[in-house]
This record gives structure tokens, C-alpha cells and sequence, in this order.
């Protein structure tokens, strides 16, 4: 029986494990600045292993660097010791009612980097699509300073800027002389996180404007690589042009997407072909080659006849007929060749003969023409505006809020069809896929998933994710009542979700669980054996906050074993004591005190894939002397671990 480690994974001893798992001869010790001895990675072994420069030092080489960055990527890799509370009253079930905690969507309320570490373990590779709108860095965009050694009171001291949550924002002004070194610190190590989340075939999307959009295009290089580099989409944001720069009215933001895995990924689609849709053949300026097609399978729109081989070029195209061609009954009775500039391989033509779609020359000059079926996926375009897919910009996203609430609540909204589009694009072959947004803030992002969902009868579950910024005092979003930016992104899902239910009565979720950060359910115990009183030791038996719920154990169990957050959790009694059962019996939980031998044996008989407990709970010694026994005779696949 196991001990559950409590704390996210130290991602910068995995990297060393997996590096020692690939060159165990390259491990040496060494000694630290405090004169311990420490396993090390000896770099003259390493690099003869690997056959190639390896560069130290001040040598010179291409790279892209800032001050901060090295503390950023050890934020990145740092463990946490924090949990996600679920918080069922704020919660809304898949039937759209307040209250219910059936949903596979989930709102996650705290500061994203510590969420990312938290999530990491159980959606590693999971994730299909993400998409995040950060801070702009406008010099009026809060950025987040990511100190976790700090003490809140430390933390008070050097910026005076917190809340209930401890949570890290202040405002980057551009007389900072750390201007672009605090919102590339921020930034980096939430994306580095980020694409340990995706999927093979994932993709992330990233809103951002000219103030950033070159320094996150060389990290994001850096994280995803170049070869997976995307596009940088331009979304036309406003109808009419700001004059605010003093050389051009600006009228598009961006959005660089960047894949997991080019070689997994697919095209980006959100729509198809048409019916019966004509597409040349020919196409000016490619290589000659010469096309062979089959007999019968051309259908001339020509009087019967014969045509001799001939030079067809005219213009710009250059086409010869080099046999001659019997047109009977409206097609070629024997195979014919064509040189030209083809749009098309010999093997593209075979695919689309074999897949029976049409050829039609409809006069001489030959000019083939491609008659597609319709239906086939077009790759979506790189401009994202009114004039290319009808897009829509920051005015409609106001109204649309607008529509919703009857007051303007949030700044610079982004519209339901720019998300609901970018996420067609990825998921329209994978309609189950996860979508995260871990700077979720009015929650469009969700909107759209639903919309879309109610659309095309898909089943795609999103994870948002914000942190409680407050709204400002005098603020229209204040005055409705709403004190942060998630009480704003929480009700706008459940006014979405009601007026989505309302249009179409789709069978999809219309609900979600709510989440919080919360420091770890375990007590904080730094007594040493002289420093601890008789009468503290009652107080120490049970490692368990008081405040701490059932439910609360429950989810950092989940997170700690790699259960997804959205599975279905069912209360069961067995033996007059309270059992979770979560994924259908792949984890049995009881957190319940005096738990004997008859509980244990009937979960055992259950055969779940894990059962957890609290270390504490065991009736007496002999419960506990036979614990292992029991589960080895009826279910010694099981794995035990404690709290």
C-alpha cells in the first residue's frame, strides 16, 4: 500500500531520469555550492554519445534570450504542493441546472501556472486543441509574477498587490524598465507547460498583437519547434481602422498557431467542397509531365469524333494531345496522353478515377476539368476577417456579451465565431476532443465549443481555465454585481448554455464543474521529535486539514493518480460506509474513519483499478495486518495507495 506524493511532479528530475535512462554512462557526481554530493550529467561523455557540438559556455550561437529566462523555465519545472477543490454550488449539471456535477466540462478558478502543473499528470498528450488570448502587454495588461518560493507576506511587502488567493498580478507599465523581461518570463513558462498538455496531432492557438507578436513567435520556436510552425493568422478585429499609431490605421490583430507533431497533424478545415464544383487541371508555370487517362473515363461535352495528336497550347497554357482520341457515345473509347502543366500527379489522377469522380473536356483546346463530389475538406485560409468567412470582430463580440448580460461587462471581448471556427478547424474529424483556454476570461471560448457542439452533434469537452482577477470599482461589471472575472465567465456559460438550449435542444453538455486552487488538503507539519508535545501527538495522527471535505480528497486523489477531472463520480454505500466510485469502479475511495475488514473485503471483491483511503482510517492493527492479505486474495491487481 502506497503513499500518495501530494505534490505535482519535479519535471526537472524526470528530464535528468529520462536523460540517464538514454546514457547511463554519461551520470556522474559531482559537488553543489553547498559542498554536497549530487548526481550530475557529465557533458565530454554526453557529447561523445551523441556525435555533435554541444555548446558551453560564452561561445557564440543562435538563440533568443532575456533576463529571467533561466528562472522561467525553473518555474516551469518547480513541483507544487496544491490541490483543486470542487465547488459543487457553483457547479451546473450536463441538463443545464445549478447545481449538478455531471458535466464533463470544467472551470478551473486560480492562476494558470499552478493549474497547468496541477493538470499536467492527468491530461499529459491529451489535450487536442488549445487556444489562449494573454495579457497584450500593452502597458496596461496585468502580468502574473510567478515566485512561489515567496511567502504571501513577502509578497505583500514588495508590490502591495494581492488578494484572498494570493494571487500574483501587477501591472507592466511601459516605463518598467523590465517591460518585455516580466511578459516573457510570464508567458514562456506557461507555454512550456502548455505543450507537454497537447496531443500528438494538436495545436495551440495564440492571440496577440505587434507589441509581442515577434518575441512569441522566437519562443514559441523555441517550445514547439520551427518545423511546426502553423500560421500566423490575421483576425480583422475592427470594422474601422485605429488611428492611434502614427503611421497606420490598424485593423487586424494576430493568432500564431503552432501544432504538436507536424508529421501527425492534419489539415485545418471549416468547410468543404461543392457538389459537382469544377477545378482545372492545368495550371500555368509547373513542370511539364505527361497524364494518362484511362478509357472510358473522360466525358466529353463534344459532338462524336476523332482528334488527332495535335499542339493545344494557347496563351499562358501549354497542352499537347500525343494520341489520337475516339469520342463515342460522349467518352474516349481508348486511353489518351496529355502533356502540360498539371496541377495534378499521375497519382492524384488514379485517386480521384478511383474514387469516381468525373473528368469533363468540353472543347478543343483540351482543357480538363476536375468534377469533385463534394463534401471534401478545404484547407481554411490564413485571413480571418467579414470578407473571409463572414468573420466576426471585437464590435460583434461586444454585442453578443451585450445580448447576454444587457450591460457591457468585460474589454476587448473575442467573437463566437472566430473561436467556434478555430476550433472546427482542428476537431472537425474528432468531435469528442478536449479544448482548453487557460486564459479564459469572458469564456467565449467555451460559448463556441457548445454552439458548435449544438451544430454538428459533437461531444467536445472544454477546460477554462482563470484566474480571479477582480473588476475595477467603477467598473459596469461591478456595478451588476460582479466582483471577478470569473463570476463574469461562469455566467456567461450558463446564460450561453440556456439560450443554445433554448434555439436548438441539442443533446450536448450545457453544464460544468467547477474548480478551485486551494493549497494541499495536508496539514503543514514541521515539528521535530523534541520540538513535539505529548498532547500535540492527537493533533498529528491525522495529516488531514479539518476543513477538508470528502469530495476535496477525492479530487486531489484524482489528480494525483491521473483520473480525468471530468469522469463520472457516483456515491455508493457498502457495509453502511460513504464510497466514490469514479470511471465506473476504476477508482473505489472511502475517506470514512473505522474502516474494518468486512468494508475492505467487499471492495476488494469489486476488483476497482485502484482504491484509496485514508491512513488513518484503519479500525485497528489487525485490520491493518491483513489489509495487503485481503486484497491479494480477491484483487491483487488493485493498486492500494493512502492518504
Amino acid at each position: 500500500m502506497d503513499n500518495l506524493k501530494m505534490h505535482t511532479p519535479d519535471l526537472a528530475a524526470e528530464n535528468f531520469r529520462k536523460l540517464a535512462a538514454l546514457f547511463p554512462n554519461a551520470v556522474t557526481e559531482t559537488i553543489d555550492e553547498n559542498g554536497d554530493v549530487v548526481r550530475a550529467i557529465d557533458a565530454d561523455v554526453l557529447r561523445q554519445e551523441i556525435a555533435t557540438h554541444v555548446v558551453e559556455g560564452r561561445a557564440e550561437r543562435y538563440q533568443f534570450t532575456w533576463p529571467g529566462k533561466r528562472q522561467a523555465i525553473l518555474t516551469a519545472n518547480a513541483p507544487i504542493s496544491k490541490t483543486l477543490r470542487p465547488c459543487i454550488e457553483e457547479s451546473v449539471g450536463r441538463d443545464g441546472k445549478p447545481g449538478g456535477f455531471n458535466s464533463e466540462n470544467l472551470y478551473i478558478e486560480g492562476d494558470n501556472l499552478e493549474v497547468l502543473k496541477l493538470l499536467r499528470e492527468t491530461y499529459l498528450g491529451k489535450i487536442k486543441m488549445i487556444y489562449i488570448d494573454p495579457p497584450y502587454n500593452t502597458g496596461s495588461d496585468f502580468v502574473y509574477e510567478d515566485d512561489f518560493a515567496e511567502s504571501i507576506d513577502e509578497y505583500i511587502g514588495h508590490s502591495g498587490q494581492y488578494d484572498e488567493y494570493g494571487d500574483r498580478l501587477v501591472t507592466n507599465l511601459e516605463s518598467n524598465g523590465r517591460f518585455h523581461t516580466d511578459w516573457l518570463n510570464m508567458i514562456y513558462s506557461r507555454l512550456k507547460l502548455a505543450r507537454d498538455l497537447l496531443s500528438d496531432d494538436g495545436a495551440i492557438f495564440i492571440s496577440i498583437d505587434d507589441n509581442e507578436a515577434a518575441q512569441l513567435r522566437k519562443i514559441c520556436d523555441e517550445i514547439f519547434g520551427e518545423r511546426n510552425f502553423v500560421a500566423e493568422f490575421a483576425w480583422e478585429k475592427k470594422k474601422k481602422p485605429s488611428f492611434l499609431h502614427k503611421n497606420v490605421g490598424k485593423l487586424n490583430d494576430y493568432i500564431l498557431c503552432y501544432v504538436k507533431n507536424t508529421i501527425m497533424s492534419q489539415p485545418f478545415s471549416v468547410e468543404t467542397t461543392t457538389e459537382g464544383k469544377k477545378y482545372p487541371l492545368n495550371n500555368a508555370g509547373n513542370t511539364l509531365a505527361i497524364l494518362t487517362f484511362p478509357a472510358g473515363y473522360v466525358k466529353f461535352n463534344m459532338p462524336d469524333g476523332t482528334i488527332s495528336p495535335q499542339d493545344m497550347s494557347e496563351g499562358a497554357i501549354i497542352t499537347r494531345l500525343l494520341d489520337t482520341v475516339h469520342i463515342v457515345n460522349g467518352h474516349n473509347s481508348e486511353s489518351f496522353r496529355l502533356e502540360g502543366e498539371w496541377r495534378y500527379s499521375q497519382k492524384k489522377l488514379n485517386e480521384i478515377i478511383s474514387n469516381s469522380e468525373g473528368i469533363v473536356i468540353s472543347k478543343i483546346p483540351f482543357r480538363p476539368n476536375h468534377i469533385k463530389s463534394g463534401g471534401e475538406i478545404k484547407k481554411m485560409k490564413n485571413i480571418l476577417s467579414p470578407f473571409h468567412y463572414q468573420m466576426e470582430t471585437n464590435e460583434d463580440a461586444t454585442r453578443q456579451l451585450v445580448d447576454l448580460f444587457g450591460v457591457d461587462l468585460f474589454d476587448n471581448p473575442k467573437p463566437i465565431k472566430l473561436l467556434k471556427y478555430l476550433v472546427k478547424a482542428l476537431t472537425y474529424d474528432s468531435k469528442d476532443a478536449i479544448v482548453l483556454d487557460f486564459f479564459s476570461g469572458s469564456a467565449t471560448t467555451a460559448h463556441a465549443v457548445m454552439q458548435l457542439n449544438a451544430e454538428d452533434g459533437g461531444h467536445r469537452q472544454f477546460i477554462m481555465v482563470q484566474i480571479p482577477e477582480e473588476t475595477p470599482e467603477t467598473s459596469e461589471a461591478r456595478k451588476a454585481g460582479y466582483e471577478n472575472i470569473c463570476e463574469i465567465g461562469k455566467e456567461r456559460i450558463r446564460r450561453a448554455g440556456a439560450k443554445i438550449r433554448e434555439e436548438t435542444n441539442a443533446d450536448i453538455d450545457y453544464g460544468f464543474r467547477v474548480l478551485k486552487v486551494d493549497s494541499s488538503n495536508m496539514k503543514n507539519i514541521y515539528y521535530t521529535p523534541e520540538d513535539t508535545e505529548q498532547a500535540q501527538l492527537d493533533l498529528l495522527a491525522d495529516s488531514i486539514k479539518a476543513d477538508r471535505t470528502p469530495e476535496d480528497l477525492l479530487f486531489q486523489v484524482m489528480l494525483d493518480i491521473g483520473v480525468p477531472l471530468s469522469s463520472t463520480i457516483e456515491t455508493i454505500e457498502i457495509t453502511g460506509h460513504r464510497v466514490f466510485d469514479v470511471g465506473e469502479n476504476f477508482l473505489l475511495a472511502c475517506f470514512d474513519k473505522n474502516i474494518t475488514e468486512e468494508i475492505i473485503t467487499e471492495i476488494a471483491k469489486r476488483k476497482p483499478s485502484f482504491f484509496v483511503m485514508r491512513d488513518s482510517s484503519i479500525a485497528n492493527d489487525v485490520v491493518a495486518a491483513n489489509f495487503e492479505q485481503i486484497f491479494k486474495t480477491y484483487s491483487p491487481r488493485t493498486e492500494r495507495r493512502v492518504l
